[in-house]
């Protein structure tokens, strides 16, 4: 667990140091950087595996209530493996993209940053030492969203994406506080079991719900278009968006006991999430802004299997973080490398992509049918179980809301890939020159069908984490 969250942000502070012509050895340093955490964490799951009671503590006692505490259980350690899987390989895929990019150390030092922050806020134990590196996230997406510092729209719109993630996670603090001065710990293992109030209740909420995007904060993430390609896959797929369904599984599943009607106020706002994101998406011709509003919508399903809070929900749902991680994280570096070739993300003066962009085309394609849920893909699956949930629950709105945002995200998707890939050439030429960049984009398109693979024996990381979830025992 410490090395998963410290090897990175070390590593990524190093990057400086290299001299210049160093590129190569540098872009090799960073990669191998960034798969190192998945190393660290494979090497957890044999005991997760054995039983999903059993948690590794690493605690350095401080003061009072503010010891550092790591906790490696199945939950934390699932949704560490999925976060960097695919943060790796967004790494692997930026040594082509930013290759040309002025600032490169930069980028690498806080992706690497940002991806070490990621794991200290999964594995941590305790609530203000997982807003510590909730801030450190925000912090270096703040940077990255606004890469291009020469121009003014990428740094008003990462201005906007601080102030809006800030915003909540100032909520959450000030929800911090009340529950350490009711209970008197910050430390989820005391508080588990406990009955969360109202008020700390909503502000730690409204701090989820502003790092996920979620109605009404959400107008900050299709904004967040303008970083660079490997950053919104980053943001999207990997990390900062997942950060809120994390805490949301950790803090009102696995530690606090929720009122019912918290639980159903939950559901009408990622209801609302799930249908007005989608309905943008199907009016928008950005392509980035197309799939940022996809993330927000897709992400409010994950809030809506936690919130139904069955094992057959919540397992949809945290199954969901992976599927949807490797899917949307293809489609926004195989946007990335149309972008990068074309300089353009208007698909109106976009078309006929696959024919010089074949690799690319085939991985995008495959890609979208995961996000849209065309089985056997991992989507497929998830968006099955948490409807089957919803129905078994006598859910019956949010099963069909579900079906129904689903129908528009093959409209809209299917749109997207029509009127770049397909119709007449646009923009002549042979840019898959750099094989890296297409190759990364189909290796997600594989990981995506085989992602299923998670939910059998023996392979039941899902069922482990899940278990976590439900070790209180509550009829949610």
């Amino acid at each position: 667990m410490i090395a998963a969250t410290m090897i990175p942000i070390l590593g990524g502070l190093l990057i400086p140091l290299f001299p210049k012509g160093s590129e190569k050895v540098r872009n090799i340093y960073a990669a191998i950087i960034s798969c190192l955490p998945i190393l660290f964490i494979v090497r957890m799951i044999p005991g997760v595996l054995a039983t999903p009671s059993q948690v590794s503590i690493w605690e350095l006692p401080m003061f009072r209530s503010l010891n550092l505490l790591f906790l490696g259980d199945a939950l934390s350690v699932f949704v560490a493996f999925a976060s960097s899987l695919v943060g790796a390989l967004v790494v692997i895929y930026s040594i082509d993209y930013v290759r040309d990019y002025p600032n490169q150390k930069e980028f690498f030092t806080l992706v690497l940053i940002f991806q070490g922050s990621m794991m200290g806020l999964v594995f941590s134990g305790n609530l203000i030492i997982m807003y510590v590196f909730w801030e450190l996230t925000a912090i270096c997406s703040w940077r990255l969203i606004g890469f291009h510092r020469h121009e003014t729209k990428p740094i008003l719109h990462a201005d906007k994406a601080l102030l809006v993630t800030v915003f909540g996670s100032a909520c959450m603090l000030l929800g911090f506080k009340f529950i350490f001065h009711e209970f008197g710990t910050m430390s989820v293992l005391e508080l588990k079991g406990h009955a969360l109030q109202a008020w700390p209740l909503f502000l730690v909420l409204l701090g989820m719900l502003a790092k996920s995007a979620q109605f009404p904060l959400q107008t900050w993430l299709p904004d967040a278009g303008v970083a660079p390609s490997p950053v919104t896959a980053l943001l999207h797929a990997a990390a900062l968006v997942k950060i809120g369904v994390y805490a949301f599984a950790r803090i009102f599943l696995a530690t606090f006991i929720m009122p019912r009607s918290s639980i159903e106020l939950i559901m009408i706002i990622t209801a609302l999430s799930v249908f007005i994101a989608a309905c943008s998406a199907t009016l928008e011709n950005d392509i980035k802004r197309v799939l940022a509003y996809s993330t927000i919508s897709q992400i409010a399903y994950i809030f809506l299997g936690l919130a139904i809070g069955t094992p057959l929900a919540v397992t949809g749902a945290l199954f969901y973080i992976l599927a949807h991680g490797l899917g949307k994280a293809g489609l926004f570096l195989g946007a990335g490398v149309v972008e990068h070739y074309t300089h353009e993300k208007d698909m109106r003066k976009l078309g006929g992509m696959r024919k010089v962009m074949p690799i690319t085309s085939f991985g995008f394609f495959l890609n979208a049918l995961s996000v849209m849920g065309i089985p056997p893909f991992g989507g497929f699956f998830a968006k099955l179980l948490i409807i089957l949930a919803a129905i078994q629950t006598g859910n019956y709105f949010v099963a069909g809301l579900i079906v129904g945002t689903a129908i528009l995200t093959l409209i809209y998707l299917m749109r997207l890939w029509t009127k770049v890939f397909n119709g007449p050439v646009t923009h002549p030429g042979t840019p898959e020159k750099r094989k890296l960049m297409p190759v990364i984009v189909v290796i997600f398109a594989v990981l995506s069908l085989l992602s299923f693979l998670v939910l059998l024996h023996p392979f039941n990381l899902v069922a482990k984490a899940v278990a976590v979830t439900q070790i209180l025992g509550i009829n949610r």
